[in-house]
């Protein structure tokens, strides 16, 4: 029997450009594609990305995308372009915000690109793939279980126990403990500021500080928010129609998935 290989190429002991190989025989599925941003003492640096040496002369059977934020898609079209790849696999909303990002780079032709559901397996090869709903800071993210017959691994990808979410699509402890008592030979799990005291507070504490501050305001109100956020912007936007104020959409990133969200139903904004 082939034993299962994990090979990091990227965030561990660091925040972004999270790779991470899994290699059984002779096939491979790599879970994430992220980037990082440079620090400020790297002048003239754009991006910073995982080091793909290992895969150059490999196939990849597939990619596998925990979500949507930068740091676990946003080095895809430059792993892409160097690796033989077969497909990319990701849930709807990040496939859409993927496939966007393939576009700018002129990749998304030639990209297969794969639908995720979770309780639906896809078999790539040897390994059967499974998807469990996390909740996190952008919707529809899951965690990934690989199993083979080696084992069976759960790479939580970014998660948190957010009880009041605003899409009301909490974290599956039911379907994460289903799997524990079924035996689970690995779990790499997510640790952002595990080692800070405290906890993360529910993303729809942000909507309560825009209903209770935005009507006290009679200028122009500005809301700073990563472009990924929707359900920050769905909240924004939702305040804003209640209390009558025009909203006004800043920045390329911002727009674009503005768009995406709302043609995916995931942000609902009435026309005008």
């Amino acid at each position: 029997m082939s034993a299962l290989r994990i090979i990091p190429l990227g965030g561990l002991g660091e925040v972004g450009k999270n790779m991470t190989v899994y290699e059984h025989g002779e096939e491979i599925v790599v879970v994430d594609a992220g980037l990082a941003f440079p620090r400020d003492e790297h002048l003239g640096v754009d991006l910073v990305l995982p080091d793909i040496g290992y895969l150059r002369d490999r196939r990849v059977n597939a990619v596998v995308l925990t979500h949507g934020h930068e740091d676990h898609v946003g080095g895809l079209p430059y792993l892409l372009r160097e690796v033989d790849c077969d497909q990319v696999i990701a849930t709807r909303l990040t496939l859409g915000l993927v496939k966007a990002k393939l576009d700018e780079h002129g990749l998304a032709a030639s990209t297969e690109l794969r639908e995720a559901e979770t309780g639906k397996r896809i078999q790539v090869g040897s390994f059967a793939l499974d998807f469990v709903r996390v909740a996190h800071s952008i919707p529809d993210c899951v965690a990934v279980v690989l199993e083979t017959a080696a084992g069976r691994v759960v790479h939580t990808g970014d998660w948190k126990l957010d009880h009041t979410p605003v899409d009301g699509l909490k974290t599956d402890v039911g379907r994460l403990a289903e799997l524990g008592n079924q035996g689970v030979d690995l779990m790499l799990g997510d640790s952002t500021n595990a080692e800070r005291p405290g906890m993360t507070g529910s993303e729809r504490l942000v909507g309560e500080a825009f209903r209770t501050l935005i009507p006290l305001r009679r200028g122009r109100i500005l809301v700073v928010s990563f472009a990924s956020n929707v359900h920050r912007m769905q909240q924004a936007i939702d305040v804003a129609v209640q209390v009558g104020r025009k909203v006004a959409i800043v920045g390329r990133s911002m727009r674009k998935n503005l768009n995406i969200g709302r043609s995916l139903g995931f942000l609902d904004i009435p026309e005008e």
